[in-house]
């Protein structure tokens, strides 16, 4: 029975519609199977049953058993749904579909325009080697080539058709048409034709170079890569293979280090041949292996392609420095930097503008921080004011001070005349090639000598109006308040001179004149803002920290929702405490600050490394031969600010000689913990507290291990201290002892005799003749005496812990609730050098 005669299987009845399918199989095998078309079987249901579910729901409303109407209402509602769900799916795959079908239209219509463009430079270059290779050749042999077209013209005539079909076997063997099996090629190779009488059924799986080179029945398309390759080969051989391909000249950019395999990635080159390059100039490197950027500049050059440099440093291009426009820029007020020596009476001239009094909170009435102030004058002049120390200690905050100020106001005693922090300052303002505005200060003593100044400044290069020069001098009393209209106007008139702008309508930027870390608040830094405007919720990076802006504080202690160019403002937000003299840049994200900070931090790191790892093995034994008679004086040191810290690390460094020297082991910012406590007891080195105290577990701890740790408030003394014990040259020892602590409970305003501290003695005692200090997060904020020791209305020389009394000090009123009153006795203690 032949194919056509089988009979589909199916149920009986009329003949359904029937069509016939060729399946195809492995080794050319196929069979011819009919399917048959059969319609769907449609249900009526029967008239009465149609009628009686009619009136059921006409009678009491019941569509189907158990089913109510508001069921059958929610199955109508979530079919209506889910049919429009279906119809919006349908149209976004259909929207999908056009999309795909254009962005693949597009690619092919790409490809078509290249390939086109590929075979017309073929063409081209193949007409240019026709004509030189005839210009070249004699005339007799372009008829010999002649002939030869014409002979192959006759030839496909001549041969005989097996053989084509033979050739035409071979040919997907040897061409660029892949086959994915070749066990059925070999098998096709061995077996004959067969199918005599046109049936082609048993060959019609085998695939022929037709099929290959159309796509059809299966068969693999060849690739846009594989033509491309093809056509190459094609021009080459036309050309008679002396045309190389022509070689990419690529940019490669190459970090400070670079792996092999991305090197090899980036010049798009075999990884084998790039490690076999480095081979040959004598470095042994696998493909994983690193490499610095000075050797792939090397391989690279070597391939022929281009090296571009690129750096981590990139990160900082994040910090966009925008150049202002003249119209976007609006008049800013002067930054003014108070200067001069020691006990000239900066701050007194300070105060005397401000009409406040600052001196009397300062530890020895001298100035140990860099203070910001702004002010604004009578006549509604706004004028920014930074006070900068006057002990030599300070000479870099005196640097940072003058590197962000627009006007110099060197302070001079007219009794003291000219002095070496004075000479100091001098140099500072000419480094940083800002005004000078000299006020004589204290012409109210008797041994005055205004002219006696402007004569020694004179030497210094300091040309003053009086004496025929550029520079404004202003003779004056900050004490009786004489002068002070006259230096106002001055400062007024340099600024005017000067005309100051700056974009406020733009990104901040600031510079971190001092930074602390606050018990209670965190990382602190007092930022000067240079432009733009800062804003509370801005993302910052400052040095090797970053933060968001948590809050803005003034001078005057209030919180600011911003702060524009010239304002000096308390950031809180940070993440951690920045160096002084930082600047402060706002970024746009995170991440981006985030990314600056850790660069710059991995840099600063690496720097110290490359200088402690740079010493060769000579120059440390040379050293060690040197240090064998120095003794070393180890320290730790804790301060209040940063620029505390620094001054005396770099007070530290000078002090000693060729026998005996000081070596700061750790300096930091902040209460004196446990981790330091327990450094010091490692390396035998006392812990040295400036304004700073140590909290309950570290004095705990210091007591247990034996550790020292001293207290300072005033920087000479300190320094003064560590020459003595560093030189042997200290004869007696001023030891402090604790006796008793004070918690004030409630502060009480009495007429007559000023602010009470209502307290409890909360360990040991407290005695009428003991030294006192004030104590506020553990930071000391006054030190003196007691002017009174009151237990209920009698004045008493002494409280036993546990019980109340009230204090008073002398000339300070500055008390809270909650402060911590430290009672000790200092005694006089001979000291023996072991």
């Amino acid at each position: 029975m032949s194919d056509d005669d089988k009979k589909p299987l199916g149920l009986g009845g009329s003949r359904p519609s029937t069509s016939r399918v060729r399946q195809s199989f492995s080794h050319g095998r196929t069979k011819s199977v009919v399917v048959e078309k059969k319609r769907k079987r449609v249900v009526v249901p029967k008239s009465g049953a149609a009628g009686g579910a009619g009136g059921g729901k006409a009678g009491g409303g019941i569509n189907a058993p158990g089913i109510s109407d508001v069921e059958m209402e929610r199955r109508k509602k979530a079919l209506m749904a889910a049919a429009a769900q279906e119809t919006e799916r349908a149209a976004k795959e259909a929207e999908e579909t056009a999309r795909r079908e254009a962005e693949r239209d597009e690619r092919r219509r790409e490809k078509e325009e290249k390939e086109r463009e590929e075979e017309e430079r073929a063409e081209r270059l193949r007409a240019k080697e026709e004509a030189e290779e005839a210009a070249k050749n004699p005339p007799a042999k372009p008829e010999v080539k002649a002939k030869k077209p014409a002979q192959a013209e006759q030839e496909p005539a001549a041969v005989d058709p097996a053989a084509v079909e033979a050739a035409a076997a071979k040919t997907p063997a040897k061409g660029g048409v892949k086959r994915d099996d070749k066990q059925p090629a070999r098998a096709e190779e061995k077996k004959p034709a067969r199918g005599k009488g046109g049936d082609d059924r048993r060959s019609s799986g085998k695939l022929t170079i037709s099929q290959a080179l159309s796509g059809r029945e299966g068969g693999r398309q060849r690739s846009m890569a594989a033509m491309k390759r093809a056509q190459e080969r094609e021009r080459r051989k036309t050309m008679g293979g002396s045309q190389e391909r022509e070689k990419i000249i690529r940019d490669v950019q190459v970090p400070e280090a670079i792996t092999v395999q991305e090197l090899a990635n980036r010049m798009a080159e075999k990884t084998a041949t790039v490690v076999k390059a480095l081979m040959t100039n004598g470095i042994m490197a696998t493909q994983n292996q690193t490499i610095d950027a000075d050797t792939a500049e090397l391989i690279i050059e070597e391939f022929g392609h281009k090296i571009v440099r690129v750096s981590d440093a990139d990160v900082e291009e994040a910090i966009v420095t925008i150049e202002d426009k003249e119209e976007d820029l609006e008049p800013r007020a002067p930054v003014i930097t108070i200067m001069g020596h020691v006990d000239h009476g900066k701050t007194s001239v300070l105060d005397a503008i401000r009409k406040t009094n600052v001196v009397s909170g300062e530890a020895g009435g001298i100035t140990q921080h860099i203070g910001a102030y702004q002010i604004t004058t009578d006549d509604g002049t706004l004028l920014s004011f930074l006070d900068t120390p006057g002990h030599a200690a300070f000479t870099s905050m005196r640097a940072r001070g003058a590197q962000v100020t627009d006007i110099v106001v060197l302070v001079v005693a007219a009794d003291d005349s000219v002095m070496p922090q004075t000479i100091e300052a001098i140099h500072h303002a000419h480094a940083a090639k800002v005004p000078m505005i000299v006020a004589i200060n204290k012409m109210d003593k008797p041994g005055a000598d205004p002219d006696a100044v402007r004569a020694e400044l004179l030497r210094h290069e300091v040309v003053v109006e009086a004496m025929s020069g550029e520079v404004q001098d202003v003779e004056m009393s900050a004490l009786k308040g004489q002068g002070l209209d006259k230096l106002l106007e001055a400062i007024a008139l340099q600024s005017e001179l000067l005309e100051l702008k700056a974009n406020p309508n733009r990104n901040a930027e600031g510079a971190v004149i001092e930074a602390k870390l606050d018990v209670g608040r965190g990382p602190v830094a007092t930022v000067l803002v240079q432009n733009g405007t800062l804003r509370r919720g801005d993302i910052f990076v400052v040095g090797e920290q970053w933060g968001k802006v948590r809050a803005l504080i003034n001078d005057k202690g209030d919180r600011v929702e911003e702060a524009g160019p010239s304002v000096p403002v308390e950031v809180l937000g940070l993440n951690g405490a920045p160096e002084a003299g930082d600047v402060l840049n706002v970024v746009s994200s995170e991440s981006e600050a985030r990314e600056i900070a850790t660069y710059r931090s991995k840099a600063a790191k690496d720097k110290k490394a490359a200088a402690g790892a740079g010493a060769t093995l000579d120059q440390l034994l040379a050293k060690a031969k040197a240090d064998e008679n120095v003794s070393e004086l180890p320290i730790l040191v804790k301060a209040d600010v940063q620029g505390s810290a620094e001054a005396i690390v770099q007070a530290m460094e000078k002090v000693g000689n060729d026998e005996v020297r000081v070596r700061v082991l750790h300096s930091g910012v902040g209460a004196i913990t446990e981790s330091d406590v327990t450094l010091a007891e490692a390396s035998g080195a006392p812990i040295i507290g400036f304004n700073v105290r140590a909290n309950a577990p570290a004095r705990s701890s210091a007591n247990q291990k034996g550790v020292e740790i001293r207290y300072y408030s005033i920087i000479y003394d300190l320094v003064d201290d560590v020459k003595a014990a560093a030189s042997g040259l200290l004869s007696a020892e001023i030891k402090e002892t604790f006796i008793g602590y004070a918690s004030i409970k409630e502060v009480f305003k009495i007429s007559g005799t000023g602010k009470i501290a209502g307290c409890e003695v909360t360990e040991g005692v407290a005695r009428r003749s003991a030294g006192v200090r004030l104590l506020r997060d553990n930071v000391v904020i006054h030190e003196g005496k007691l002017k009174t020791l009151k237990r209920f209305k009698d004045e008493v020389k002494e409280v036993q812990g546990g019980q109340e009394c009230g204090m008073a000090f002398e000339n300070y009123e500055d008390i809270r609730e909650g402060d911590v009153i430290e009672i000790f006795e200092t005694e006089e203690i001979e000291r023996k050098l072991d």
